[in-house]
């Protein structure tokens, strides 16, 4: 039996003297394992409950340290009494002796598969039980340096790690400001030079977790680097992202020395997870302490707020009549004024709205876009037309074309104005859907689609019209509609389609034409064409045209085949004709002869009879010979008689005969 699974496990004998020890040293090495003679090295044990006088050796398992972390499997006498007595041990599973090698072995495979299953379930419960305790600390402490600090160590310690590091990213993007260490509680805010660390400048590139299990051959690392780990016995090293609001804002750094030497994929997933929490509590902290500041200037503000909003009254009174939104900003875009119009199309008093910042109030979908926007103004540049979609305090989905610009450089004080263009654009869009699907219709369709303006240049020219004319639709459109026809024949049309005649005034029905291809080549083809009204005036006109090539390849083919019919039809009545001919007149000409000989020979030379019945027989001889000629026809072969008059031409007829 081989085994799929290898496990660095190693498995005992109890009691030792027991006769299962060959057995067990042979399905073990099939299995993967290895034996051991101590528990304090073993994963495992096969305890022989069949021996006699087995007990003290299990009792004294049972009471030692090492039961509870053992996986055990037992070895009983079959029947009832073998098995009751294996209860007490709880083994994972029981054998009866005698024992089969291979059946053993797989036995043995599946408990150490059970063991390593039980460990890595413990070991997760470790990291649960770690992370929520880790988690309480965050929400309860506010001392966030010595929170960090313990976070680093604890770390260290659960990991069994060199050190574990907090590094938060400075203002300069090649600064880092180490903020914990989990081998010195002193430190803080040591700032170090990020062109020493690839691992963070990798993790804030990507925003994902770097793992490097030999550090001291990783192609990330430089030279220096490689020569700097090696030197301090660093044997891995991971990198963990701190994501607050979408950005990388620090790094958990952790290091593995000595015995550890790398880091398994479940210890990674679980950094991961303690550095996605430690981010949490950083925005929380940052969040608590500017709250607290805030706390004691808000009335400060306040009062500059209602100062300020005073000096705007005039422009107040302006802005209340008129049809769009107006709202004047401070230089932090909180709400000065917000006149009649803006406050109903935002679902909100006006009295509300004043103090409160832009963002509350309108809960922009890209909050990006709006606050660029009056960054651009406060900064003394006017921005127009800029669509935004926000949501209202009511909850309705808008989307608003704004604009903005410095009210006063004094004031350092904006003014937003805006308009609900929800419908506008909505309309826009389905024109651009529809127009999309058109023009995906028309650069599908097989034939040629053609439009001109009414002084003949080309606007549309599909795919189809490329493939008949030869041009791209870049190099049509400009041209002029009368290059692709023959000469003349573009005005002809267009009196053609103005005429009620052809199919009704602005409509020609189907009629056949020709294109000139770019190459000069004439295409034939079938072809519609109307022109388009607006407002009873004509705009342009469009043409339908079909590649009549092949039809036309197909139709001289269909005529040869039915050519090569009718004359087939015609030599095979003339062959039988000319069968019949010669079957009917070789008798009777057979006759003639032979008398005109039987005359010839009683007649001498010079009886006055001899010619005449020698000329008789000579005739008759060409006669047979014509009809020797009409039973050997194969064909229908002609030739001229008295002018214009076809006859059958016998010689040519007869020459095909094998």
């Amino acid at each position: 039996m081989s085994s799929s699974l290898e496990f660095a496990l190693g498995i005992t004998l109890v009691p030792p003297d027991s006769p299962a020890r060959e057995p067990l040293a042979a399905s073990a090495a099939r299995a993967g394992l290895r034996v051991v003679s101590g528990l304090e090295e073993a994963s495992l044990a096969l305890v022989d409950l069949s021996l006699p006088g087995s007990g003290p050796a299990v009792r004294a398992l049972l009471d030692g340290p090492r039961a509870s972390s053992l996986t055990l499997v037992a070895l009983v006498e079959p029947g009832e009494r073998g098995f009751a007595a294996a209860e007490a041990l709880r083994p994972v599973d029981v054998l009866t002796v005698p024992l089969a090698t291979h059946e053993l072995a797989w036995r043995l495979q599946r408990a150490a598969a059970r063991h390593v299953e039980r460990e890595e379930q413990a070991r997760s419960q470790e990291d649960l039980s770690l992370l929520l305790e880790l988690t309480a600390e965050y929400a309860e402490t506010s001392d966030v340096e010595a929170l960090l600090h313990g976070v680093t160590r604890r770390l260290a310690e659960k990991l069994d790690i060199a050190r574990a590091t907090l590094v938060m990213l400075g203002r300069n993007a090649d600064e880092g400001i180490i903020v914990a260490a989990s081998d010195d509680p002193a430190l803080k805010d040591l700032r170090i030079e990020l062109s020493r660390y690839p691992e963070i400048r990798e993790v804030m590139r990507t925003g994902k977790p770097v793992v490097m299990q030999e550090a001291s051959t990783h192609p990330l690392l430089g030279d220096v680097e490689r020569r700097a780990v090696a030197a301090r016995g660093i044997h891995a090293i991971a990198a963990l992202p701190l994501p607050i609001r979408g950005q990388v804002r620090g790094v958990l750094l952790v290091r593995a020395a000595g015995t550890r030497r790398t880091f398994t994929s479940r210890e990674i997933d679980f950094l991961t997870t303690v550095a996605h929490a430690t981010a949490v509590a950083l925005r929380n902290a940052s969040v608590l302490q500017s709250v607290r500041g805030q706390t004691e200037a808000e009335k400060t503000a306040r009062l500059a707020a209602e100062e300020q909003a005073a000096s705007f009254k005039p422009y107040q009174l302006f802005f209340a009549h008129v049809s769009e939104g107006v709202a004047i900003l401070d230089d932090k875009a909180c709400v000065l004024s917000l006149n009649p119009s803006g406050a109903a199309m935002l679902d909100i008093p006006a009295p509300e709205a004043r103090g409160r910042h832009l963002h509350q109030i309108t809960q922009p979908v890209d909050e990006c876009v709006l606050m660029e926007l009056v960054t651009t103004a406060a900064q003394g540049d006017a921005r127009s037309g800029v669509d935004v979609e926000v949501c209202t305090a009511a909850g309705r989905r808008l989307t608003l074309s704004m604009s903005a610009a410095p009210l006063r450089d004094e004031d350092a004080a904006t003014i937003l104005s805006f308009r609900d263009v929800t419908d506008a654009r909505k309309l826009e869009y389905e024109l651009r859907q529809t127009k999309d699907f058109l023009e995906r219709l028309i650069d599908s369709s097989v034939d040629a689609i053609i439009a001109a303006d009414l002084k003949g240049r080309i606007i549309l020219f599909n795919k189809g019209a490329e493939a008949m004319c030869g041009y791209t639709a870049q190099e049509a459109l400009g041209l002029s509609v009368q290059q692709l026809y023959p000469p003349g024949v573009a005005k002809k049309i267009m009196a053609m389609i103005r005429s009620p005649e052809h199919g009704g005034k602005g409509r020609l029905a189907l009629t056949r034409e020709e294109l000139v291809h770019r190459s000069g080549e004439r295409v034939p083809v079938s072809m519609t064409a109307s022109i388009v009204y607006e407002g009873g005036r004509e705009v342009f006109s469009v043409g339908i045209f079909t590649d009549l090539r092949a039809r036309m390849q197909l139709e001289r083919k269909l005529s040869d085949v039915e050519t090569r019919l009718e004359e087939s039809e015609k030599s095979a009545v003339i062959v039988a004709l000319a069968g019949t001919a010669a079957h009917e007149l070789n008798q009777p000409l057979t006759s003639v002869m032979g008398y005109a000989e039987l005359l010839k020979r009683k007649l001498k030379e010079e009886d006055f009879a001899w010619k005449p019945v020698d000329i008789i027989y000579r005739e008759a001889e060409r006669m047979a010979e014509i009809v020797r000629k009409i039973g050997k026809i194969t064909r229908y072969e002609t030739k001229s008689y008295m002018g214009a008059q076809q006859i059958l031409d016998l010689d040519k007829a007869t020459s095909h005969e094998d």
